[in-house]
């Protein structure tokens, strides 16, 4: 499963980059919002950095709209993957620019059937919201593992991409269920990293080696 960092915050992306672990990036408005810069500016310097699927997300509400945007982000770089929302502008405008090559995330997917007909569209890429789901009472991985068994089933190459990570326990599920990416904000990417047995292994070796005599070689 790849991993993806749902932030355009440059600072986060290069500190992930840097770690070796860091497949692509998903943005919206309201991240690209926070970074206080216009939109090609803050994605080609996301792009720059991480090399890999960079979402960018159109608010137009047509097809025409929506097409007209994925033309233009899509000349900012190669790395670029442009997000429609689903409805039946968003599967109009991905039948569309999948066919000239642009690849489309398609995004705000809630329900299996809608995950099928976007992949039906052409989409590169389906975002299921599991942590809105969550928050309603309804299982967000149930629908990561629906979406995933239909893909299989059908042979889809579309991948399914685990939106609205709320926590850790989030990202292994979906890895456990076999979504193929998982995006999530660098808060939650860092909290993967600590464990207490792994702190006091560090600190014990650290005051042990400390207690080595000294060797005159080294």
């Amino acid at each position: 499963m790849q991993l993806f960092l749902d932030t355009a915050d440059a600072a986060s992306i290069r500190r992930a980059a840097e770690m070796g672990v860091l497949d692509g990036v998903t943005t919206n408005p309201t991240l690209v919002a926070k970074a206080g810069r216009s939109i090609s500016d803050v994605i080609v310097e996301i792009c720059e950095i991480v090399k890999g699927p960079v979402s960018v997300e159109s608010v137009a509400e047509t097809a025409e709209g929506m097409v007209g945007d994925a033309r233009k982000f899509s000349k900012l770089s190669k790395h670029v993957v442009v997000k429609f929302p689903f409805c039946e502008e968003g599967l109009k405008a991905t039948k569309i620019v999948s066919k000239e090559g642009i690849r489309v995330n398609m995004t705000l997917i809630f329900s299996p059937l809608q995950a099928w007909l976007a992949a039906k569209a052409g989409a590169a890429y389906v975002s299921p919201f599991i942590g809105r789901l969550d928050d309603i009472a309804t299982p967000g991985m149930q629908l990561i593992e629906q979406i995933v068994r239909l893909f299989d089933r059908h042979r889809f190459s579309t991948k399914v991409l685990a939106a609205s990570i709320r926590h850790p326990i989030h990202v292994l599920e979906a890895a456990l269920l076999g979504a193929h990416v998982a995006t999530m904000p660098p808060e939650v990417f860092h909290k993967m990293f600590p464990h207490p047995l792994t702190k006091s292994g560090i600190e014990q070796f650290n005051k042990d080696y400390r207690a080595i005599p000294p060797s005159p070689s080294l």
